[in-house]
Order: structure tokens, then sequence, then C-alpha cells
């Protein structure tokens, strides 16, 4: 965890190297949209991805730790929450556990109002 810390000086931080825009998200190959939120949340608004070729996994932000083995390092991993909290967390843990990581810059209502009939039809075909 040090050694990650240490990189993330001004520089780091100032790039915006660390974030991924919805945008480019949506836009991006090979990603796997990591949902760190608890699972009440999840039920409660549940995002699954697959239909824009996204894979998405849900680990809770306390249980990532004891099931990180369910993630690759093959992918970029996209670190999403309702607030950004957690996702920030599961970014930092990731990026010093040596994973391609970005937090995902994005509430759960900016997730959202990209999902619209448009976007999906068009995913969809």
């Amino acid at each position: 965890m040090e050694k990650a810390l240490k990189k993330m000086n001004l520089r780091f931080c100032g790039s915006g190297k660390h974030k991924l825009t919805l945008e480019k998200f949506f836009e991006t190959e090979n990603v796997v949209f990591l949902d760190v939120r608890d699972t009440k949340e999840m039920k409660t608004l549940n995002f699954d991805l697959e239909i824009f070729g996204i894979e998405t996994v849900r680990i809770p932000i306390d249980e990532l730790p004891d099931r990180l083995g369910e993630l690759t390092k093959n992918k970029l991993i996209a670190c999403f929450c309702s607030s950004g909290i957690r996702s920030a967390w599961a970014y930092i843990y990731l990026f010093s556990k040596g994973y391609n990581a970005k937090w995902l810059d994005a509430s759960s209502e900016d997730l959202a109002k990209m999902l619209k009939p448009g976007k999906i039809f068009k995913a969809g075909k």
C-alpha cells in the first residue's frame, strides 16, 4: 500500500489517470464493472451491463480483500459505488495490489441517466 500511496502525487492525481468517465467507460473494451456497493443497495438498484459487452462483478467493499481472486489482472477494472467514496477505496486497494483499475467517476444517478432506451437499443443489435 505504501508504494501505491507514494505514486499518488500531484502529477498522478492532476493527470486524471485514476479516473474513468462514463463516456470513456462505455467506449472501453476488455473492461469489468466492479460494483462495490452493499448487497442491499445492489438488490434495490441493480446494474447489469452485459448487453454492452461489459462484465459485471458485484463485490461489496468489505468483502473485497477476501474475494480478490474473483478479479483478473488482464482487464481494466472500473470501480463503482453510489457516491464515489467506496469506489475510491476499492480503486486504491486494487491499484496497490497491481490491478489495472480506475475509479469510475459517476454516481448511481449518472449511470442510470446513461442507460436510456436508445443506448440500450443500439447495444442490443
